[in-house]
Order: structure tokens, then C-alpha cells, then sequence
């Protein structure tokens, strides 16, 4: 029976329970029962050893272990009902005695703590304004000319930008040193890829030229015998190629999956438009971010370490997933990083707290503001969505797990429409 129920503090409580009497002897039995089965004791069968026998050659107590690990279950069962209440992690759970004559259990439960927010409303984030210039519209057509640009091969000499293709040989002194030989490289001068010097001295030349370019490597470059030293590379220039960007075409515009696109201003109001949409996204999430981070700033809560465990795992196995999806293992991560879980698992725990505090938070706004869902809401959300990533709804729902979870995204919709006002 559970004898007692104390309130150790404010959301964590012990429940001591004993099972004694016939429930103990009946588990004692039924155990023994178990047991004696796998049991070999010279001069009888598996499984017909007496109990008298076994307890003169094992001690009572090696029955008792084993029958209190059958007991805790129903000990469990019983502490639950006493103390009524809804345990937001896996209670503890120690035995506190535990003989011929009865076992008892300490159980602790932990509650939700008691969430104190000074203020959700006026919190002081400012909505961010997304404006998009002809500028930015110049500036990302270029970004797109430059990706689809062809190299072709030039007559005459290297600017910058243009694209060389060269042998070259680095000599310290009269010994080639290792690392400073390639053969048909290609280069694009002014893009600060090799050593300070060595591109510049390439402007000028054409194919068919050769040149010995004096260099001196950093004093911070990562191989130790050629740092601060002063080096000679032999360079023969095979081809000069330079960058022909493509025009605002038809052609151009179906290359970037705009296929309604015809002219050049319907391909500039294009891009306006999708980079307003790209903007607008980004400073929302930044926006909702900077919500979320007064809110925390307002909200105090003493949040128990088992769930900030619970949380630090699970991001560990969200990060694990993600470093699959690259074709690398946690242990292949932490090997070349010269790290270890304990490590990770240590750079997690303030995000960590931060997400559990956070859901903390919320949850207490939903329930100030007595926010709900209904069935029609999130049958909407549902098909809204599955729309916009190409899904069933029930597939989507399914992928988003359940929808429960449907119902509860929706609330959190609501809390942040509240923190914004």
C-alpha cells in the first residue's frame, strides 16, 4: 500500500508504497518459480530443487532481489493512483527496504514547475520592414549571370577575371619543394585563391608565355618550412579564357525554370518579387526569434535537469540524422573533430534549456489565454500544407506526427500572434 505522499517542494514529491504481507509472499512464490527453473543443484532435477534447499545454498535474499525487480511494477501502479498527479519525466524510483517480509519503494514524481511571465505583450521587438531596390535586383541578375556564364577561350592577354590555364612548379632556392607542382590548373585571376603576388603577376600574359613569379609565402601559411620564405614558381600559361555572360533572353529565363518569363522586365519584376517573398521569410523567422528571446528574458522557471537531459539527447539524435544525410557517422564526426558525445552533448546544453524553457513558456500562455484549436482549424492547416509540399494531407499529417502535434503548432501560431501585439 502507499503509505504516504510528501511534497518535498514545489513541483517534486515522494510517494513511499510497501508491498508486504500475502501480495509480498505470492511475488516471493511466483519468482522462486521462475527461478528454480534454471537452477542446477547436485542430486536434483532442473526445476525440482525445494525452496528450503535453494534458500540453504543461495541465502533468502538472492530470492528477495529478483522479486523486487517483478514488484516494482505493481508498486509503480499503486504510486501513480496515490499521487494523481501527471509526472513530466520517468519518476526515480529507490527501495528503501527490502527482505523476506516486505519490500518498500521511494517513488519521486516531478510536476510541472511553476512558470512566473512578467509581461507577453509590448515586449519592445520592433517588426522588421523588408524593402527590395533596384539594386538588389541588379545585383542578384548578375549573381545569376555569373552562374550560368560559359568560359571561352581568348586571344591575347589575361585581365582579371579572366581564367588561366597553367603548369607552374615552386622552387625554394634551386629544390623543388612538395605541394608546389600542377599540371593544366585552372585559374581565375582576382580571385585570391593562391598566395599574395602570384595571380597578379599572371596579368598580361597570354597562351604560350612562361613566366618566374617571386613570391614570399604568409608568415601565418599552415606548412611550417615554407612560412615568411621567399619562393620562385615556374609558370607556363597553356590557354587565357574569359567569362561571356549570357543575355536576358527567353533562352536564359527557361534555364532558370521561369517559363512564364518572356521579357527582360517581367524577368526583373520575377526576381524583385521572389527575392521580397526570401526577405520577408527571413525576417520573420528573425522576427518570431527576437519575440522568443524577450519572452524568455520576462519568464522565470525552475526547470528540472532531467528534461534538459531529455532534450540534449534529442538534438543529438536530430544532429546525428542530419550528419547521415552527409554519409557521415557520430563517430566518424567525432573523430575528426577530436571531440566525443560528452563534448557535444556539453556545447547543446544552454540550447537545450533554452528550448525547454521556452516550451515552458509557451505552454503557460496557452493556458492564461485559454487557447485551443478546433477540428476545423486544423483540418485547414492540414491541406494548406500538404498543398505546399506536394503531400496527401494524411501523408503530411502522418510526417508531421500526428495530429495532435498539428493541433498544438496551431496554438504556438497563436501565442506568437499574441507576442506580437
Amino acid at each position: 500500500m502507499a503509505e504516504k505522499k510528501e511534497k518535498k517542494a514545489n513541483n517534486v514529491h515522494e510517494v513511499t508504497v510497501t508491498i508486504d504481507g500475502e501480495k509480498w509472499n505470492k511475488i516471493l512464490d511466483d519468482t522462486f518459480k521462475k527461478v528454480v527453473k534454471t537452477v542446477k543443484i547436485d542430486g536434483f532435477r532442473p526445476g525440482k530443487v525445494p525452496r528450503e534447499i535453494f534458500e540453504k545454498k543461495y541465502g533468502k535474499q538472492a530470492l528477495v532481489v529478483d522479486a523486487v525487480d517483478v514488484a516494482v511494477k505493481d508498486a509503480y501502479d499503486e504510486a501513480l493512483k496515490e499521487f494523481k498527479g501527471e509526472p513530466i519525466v520517468r519518476p526515480g524510483v529507490a527501495v528503501e527496504k527490502a527482505d523476506e517480509n516486505g519490500v518498500t519503494f521511494k517513488f519521486i514524481f516531478t510536476t510541472k514547475p511553476e512558470v512566473k511571465i512578467n509581461k507577453y505583450t509590448n515586449l519592445g521587438v520592433k517588426e522588421p520592414k523588408v524593402k527590395v531596390t533596384d539594386k538588389d535586383v541588379e545585383e542578384e541578375i548578375e549573381n545569376a549571370k555569373k552562374q550560368y556564364a560559359d568560359l571561352q577561350i581568348k586571344e591575347g592577354k589575361a585581365e582579371n577575371g579572366d581564367t588561366v590555364v597553367i603548369d607552374f612548379e615552386g622552387f625554394d632556392g634551386d629544390k623543388a619543394f612538395e605541394g608546389g607542382k600542377a599540371e593544366n590548373y585552372a585559374l581565375e585571376l582576382g580571385s585570391n585563391s593562391f598566395i599574395p603576388g602570384f595571380e597578379e603577376a599572371l596579368v598580361g600574359l597570354k597562351a604560350g608565355d612562361k613566366k618566374d613569379v617571386h613570391v614570399t609565402f604568409p608568415e601565418d601559411y599552415h606548412a611550417e618550412e615554407l612560412k615568411g620564405k621567399p619562393v620562385v614558381f615556374k609558370v607556363l600559361v597553356h590557354e587565357v579564357k574569359t567569362k561571356v555572360y549570357p543575355e536576358l533572353n527567353e533562352e536564359f529565363f527557361l534555364d532558370l525554370g521561369l517559363d512564364d518569363v518572356k521579357t527582360e522586365e517581367d524577368f526583373k519584376k520575377t526576381i524583385k518579387e521572389n527575392l521580397k517573398v526570401q526577405r520577408e521569410y527571413e525576417a520573420e523567422n528573425k522576427y518570431i526569434d527576437e519575440l522568443f528571446d524577450a519572452l524568455l528574458k520576462e519568464t522565470s522557471v525552475s526547470i528540472p535537469h532531467e528534461l534538459i537531459h531529455e532534450e540534449v539527447d534529442r538534438m543529438v539524435k536530430d544532429y546525428e540524422e542530419r550528419l547521415k544525410m552527409q554519409g557521415i557517422t557520430l563517430e566518424q564526426f567525432y573523430k575528426f573533430t577530436n571531440s566525443s558525445e560528452e563534448a557535444l552533448k556539453s556545447q547543446m546544453h544552454e540550447e537545450a534549456e533554452k528550448r525547454v524553457k521556452l516550451r515552458f513558456a509557451i505552454d503557460e500562455i496557452i493556458e492564461l489565454e485559454n487557447i485551443d484549436a478546433t477540428d476545423e482549424e486544423v483540418e485547414k492547416d492540414a491541406e494548406e500544407k500538404a498543398k505546399k509540399h506536394n503531400m496527401d494531407k494524411d501523408e503530411y499529417v502522418k510526417a508531421f506526427g500526428g495530429t495532435e502535434m498539428l493541433k498544438y503548432d496551431i496554438k504556438v501560431q497563436k501565442v506568437i500572434d499574441i507576442l506580437k501585439k
